[in-house]
């Protein structure tokens, strides 16, 4: 029996709602080929992209014509003060928000361009992504978690599952947690297993929005380790962080001040 008809039932019967599922949403849909394709043949294009907010307040500008090129098998951090647009731009790039003006090419799609319908299914397959406050569903186990995106996005057969989940929890070191439920997990534990679930539809992306804002040292040290490991093997992440010391750590730094790039760095790692 796929998780369709059991997990998902365990996740309506807890009352939660924090993701959207839709139980008929199965098959992939079609989404068109950038005509332009990305900048130089990079994973990931931002053109002219700007996000303004209307609020009561007025008109909130969020991101002022960024142009950014990520490339493949790249790790980059984005920095910069509360405000400055860091949450926004990767909300960009996984779909989860909408440019007002300009355009985002990820792996040869147009994102701006997807439907509602298209770019959940599209994001599970392509980019995994990290909250810095975990986000599982608490009425499902780890391993219930970790193989929630694969019955949604319909990747791996349904046989194949549990393995593949078992298999990137032991990659996360959390495989012997794999049966416990997310309030007995440690905040690190949880962040792992959120790690797991990201990569489990084995995307070529990973976009992590403050990862380690709620570890402890030792932990962020062993998510960072993971991070760069995950780059070595090929995946690309783009990591949000106020930890400059971090953000060393990543191939190349980008500082966002007032919604706009104020500075790239490379680093040595």
């Amino acid at each position: 029996m796929e998780l369709t008809s059991t997990l998902l039932d365990k996740y309506d019967a807890g009352g939660e709602r924090m993701l959207r599922l839709d139980r008929k949403q199965k098959k992939r849909p079609h989404t068109s080929t950038d005509r332009h394709g990305t900048s130089n043949g990079c994973l990931i294009g931002l053109e002219q992209v700007s996000k303004t907010y209307q609020s009561s307040a007025g008109v909130f500008i969020a991101l002022k014509e960024i142009d950014l090129q990520v490339d493949h098998s790249e790790f980059l951090s984005i920095v910069g003060k509360s405000g400055s647009g860091k949450s926004t731009l990767i909300n960009m790039v996984t779909g989860i928000d909408r440019p007002t003006e300009g355009r985002v090419v990820v792996n040869e799609t147009p994102v701006h361009e997807l439907g509602e319908e298209q770019i959940a299914v599209w994001r599970g397959r392509n980019v995994g992504v990290i909250f810095q406050f975990f986000q599982l569903l608490p009425t499902l186990t780890a391993v219930e978690n970790v193989m929630l995106p694969m019955d949604y996005c319909g990747v791996y057969p349904a046989a194949d599952r549990p393995q593949r989940a078992m298999h990137v929890l032991e990659l996360v070191g959390m495989a012997d947690h794999a049966h416990e439920m997310p309030s007995a997990l440690s905040g690190g534990q949880q962040q792992s297993v959120a790690i797991a679930r990201a990569l489990a539809c084995d995307p070529p992306i990973l976009a992590a929005d403050e990862p380690t804002g709620n570890l402890d040292s030792r932990t962020a040290e062993s998510v960072i380790r993971l991070f760069e490991r995950l780059v070595d093997e090929g995946k690309t992440i783009l990591m949000v962080t106020h930890d400059r010391d971090l953000a060393q750590r990543t191939l190349r730094t980008v500082v966002l001040s007032d919604g706009e790039i104020v500075n790239q760095t490379k680093n040595h790692r």
